[in-house]
This record gives structure tokens, sequence and C-alpha cells, in this order.
């Protein structure tokens, strides 16, 4: 994405990505104290949108890091290079097949809106 005049923001930084993680850290403690479904759903739908969501963005990220380093004049062209820059643009293309979440996400959000629960879980499933 280029950056225009009208829509510049700052850098991201190491403080503010790993405020972004240690936020993604409270989501999964938070999903493990046992919410109500609904909510916990609800949270989830905007990381696995298929559009925008994480696996779209890192898979993105990692494409930019390796077209980055591919043409940076600073990085040497070597086998070895070469070779790290195809497993980021594998990893990439598995995080992008991974959009599919989403629609996991609207089934779920489907059957939990018809779902009665009628008998007890086991204890872990809880």
């Amino acid at each position: 994405m280029t950056r225009t005049k009208e829509h510049l923001l700052p850098d991201p930084t190491s403080d503010s990505l790993r405020t972004l993680t240690e936020t993604l850290s409270d989501l999964t403690d938070y999903l493990r104290a046992g919410p109500d479904p609904a909510q916990a759903l609800a949270l989830l739908a905007p990381l696995v949108d298929e559009d925008t969501g994480l696996p779209i963005q890192l898979a993105d990220i990692l494409c930019a890091l390796a077209r980055l380093l591919q043409d940076h004049p600073r990085v040497p062209s070597t086998t070895q290079v070469n070779d790290l820059i195809a497993e980021l643009r594998t990893a990439a293309r598995e995080l992008a097949d991974q959009h599919v979440l989403h629609y996991a996400l609207d089934d779920l959000r489907a059957l939990y809106g018809r779902a009665v629960v009628s008998e007890p879980r086991c204890r872990q499933c809880r």
C-alpha cells in the first residue's frame, strides 16, 4: 500500500508491535477463562476476516519482507539468502490459505445461534 500525504501514519515501532502481541496474548487468556461463546466469536471475527484478518496481514507482511530483502542493495544475493526468501514466500502462501478461518467462524456463529445445549460436556470441552 502506498502511503499518501492524507493517510500518513506513524511508522510502526517495536513497542507498538509488542503491545499488539500482548493484546493477542490477553485474548488467549480471556478465551481460556471461558467467556460466553457469542462474545468470543465476536472478538475473533476481525482477526480472521477473509480480507483483513491476521492470516492475510501476516502473509502480506512476509511477502513485503521477502521483496525488501530481495531488492535491497545491502542484502547479499547468495544461495542461503535466496533460500530464506523462498521460505518467507512459502510461509506467506500457507498463511494466506488460512483465510478460510473466516468461513469456519461464520459457521460456528450460525451453529451457536441455533444450538441449545441439552447435554453436559466433558470438563476439558467447557
